[in-house]
Parts: C-alpha cells; structure tokens; sequence
C-alpha cells in the first residue's frame, strides 16, 4: 500500500483525543486559501486572530484548484493551505506537502443576485430560477472557472442536477453557452453588486460578504447535505489542465500546515483557531454542524479537536 493510501485508510480519527498546548508563535502566518474565504479571512479570523494572539495573517486567495497547484509547483510557500475540497487538497498534497488536514466548516451552494435586474425580480416573485436563468442574456450570470476552483465546477455539476431533478432538456449545456466564467474567485460578486451581471452562482457566505440576497438551491444540488453524498457524486467534471476528474460531493472545508512551512508553529496555531472559533466561521455565513470539525491523517500532537 502507498503512503497516501494508508494515510487516508487509516488516518480518519487520529486526532480525535489529542490535547495540548502550542507552541509560543513569532511573525506572521501565511495562508493560501480558496478565494470563496477570502473576506471570512481578511474581516473575521484575521483580526481576531491577531487580537487573541498577536499574530497578523497574510492571506493570498485564488480557486482551489489554483491553490493546489501553486504548491504543487512551488511557486507558493503558505504556512497554512485552505481547500473548500477536502478530498481535492487529499488527493493533491498529501505524501508530500502533508500528512494530515481538519474539515472545520460547511457551506451550501445557491446564486447571489441583484434584486434590481429583471433576474432578480423574477427570483423574488418566487418564478423557478432555471427558467429565468435560460431568459437572461449570454454573460448575465457568472460562474468560477471550472478548471481552477470548486465553486466553478460544482456550478457545473448543479446545471446537471438540476436538469435531472427538474427533467430539463440539455439544461446544462444551454447554460454552458450563457454563462461567464469569472477567473478571479474573490471578483465575482463586483458585477453582480453593479448590476452589470445579474446573478452568480456563489456560496452563501459569499452573499452574506456582500449583504446581497441569496437564492438557495434545492438540496438535491446544493452540496450542503452530507447524506445526499451518493446522489452528488452521479455527476462529475474533468479539468482541462490537469485532467483531474471530480464527482460532485457534500462542500467540505478543511485546512492543514505545509510541513515546508517557514512558521509551522504560527501555523498550527491559527488551525487550532478555527477550530476553536466556530461561532466566528457562522457569523462569517459559514455553517458548522455537530459532525465538526473532523480530522484527516496524522494531525500534530500541538492540536486539540
């Protein structure tokens, strides 16, 4: 059996019963996460953090699959990786980067939307999105790029559920052919608030970032519901670059330090953070359920679950 393999066989539970105190912590802790955290980094658990600590956190934020790959190739040296894809930073990192990762947070899959558009005022007389999705103009509403983030790709994967779920003829491709991928994570919802864009297919704490309203989607393609894992995962996407295919599955978030990291301690230390701060990650319109947070793999002894 490989290292990762039984890394990830055997390492579900391993930090379930460690306790201990970290380590005293110097200078700033660096962070590559994915850019769905952006403003939960930069306006909740940064400042907190270095309240609580003194210790400031430098966050660079870009599409998961991005983020994955610039610390593949080095061209990103962080203290601390974020994915909102637990299995995607397994899948890439561990064996190499690390051993080990936490799930601290949840979140649920919908469309952001500027109630002032035609779109939008459809949405709240209650008419079906999908239906309103097909009326708008090519480029009215925006996804992540596929091949860089999870946000991208599941959007994807919900045009397909949702034409399973609501018997839709070639919805998901008719969508493909209107929709505008946003390369830029974290820009998404600047088109939106303008009004140049009418909606984006967002995760709702992106909404609440931006105190926009937030349409739900079902939980037959929400990703929000760990019991509908099976059901997910019938649809699937492939990256262009890596050709990395990914079935649809429940958004987890899950972080881990990179065992090359120039501040391990500091690092370990704002892991510790999230985990202790879960009502921060709700206020931030992230969703933290009984079942969190959850370890992966070999988790530091410095870290209490």
């Amino acid at each position: 059996m490989s290292r990762r393999a039984a890394l990830l066989t055997a390492g579900g539970f391993v930090g379930t019963s460690l306790a201990g105190c970290l380590a005293g912590s110097s200078g700033p802790v660096s962070v590559l996460s994915a850019g769905s955290l952006a403003h939960t980094f930069e306006n909740y658990v940064g400042p907190a953090f270095k309240d609580k600590t003194g210790i400031e956190v430098q966050g660079e934020y870009y599409g998961a699959n991005a983020v994955m790959r610039m610390v593949e190739d080095q061209t990103k040296h962080p203290d601390v990786i974020v994915s909102a894809d637990a299995t995607l930073l397994r899948d890439r990192l561990y064996g190499e980067f690390t051993d080990w990762d936490i799930e601290f947070a949840t979140n649920s899959l919908g469309i952001g939307y500027n109630e002032e558009t035609g779109f939008g005022r459809g949405l709240d007389r209650g008419e079906p999105w999908y239906k309103l999705a097909l009326e708008t103009d090519n480029g009215d509403i925006s996804i992540g790029d596929p091949d860089l983030d999870p946000l991208g790709y599941r959007a994807v994967q919900a045009f397909k559920l949702a034409e399973n779920e609501h018997n839709l003829d070639r919805f998901q491709d008719k969508m493909m052919d209107l929709v505008y991928e946003e390369p830029e994570e974290p820009q998404m919802m600047a088109g939106v608030e303008t009004g140049s864009r009418a909606g984006a297919i967002v995760y709702h704490n992106m909404a609440v970032d931006h105190d926009m309203p937030f349409f739900e989607f079902p939980q037959a393609y929400n990703f929000a519901q760990p019991e509908l894992a099976d059901h997910y995962a019938t649809v699937e996407f492939t990256t262009d670059e890596e050709e990395y295919t990914v079935e649809g599955r429940p958004i987890l978030y899950n972080a881990t330090v990179n065992q090359e990291a120039d501040n391990p301690d500091a690092g370990r230390e704002l892991v510790q953070f999230l985990l202790d701060e879960s009502a921060l990650l709700v206020d931030a319109g992230l969703t933290v359920g009984d079942n969190l947070p959850r370890p992966e793999g070999d988790v530091p002894a410095e870290i209490s679950i």
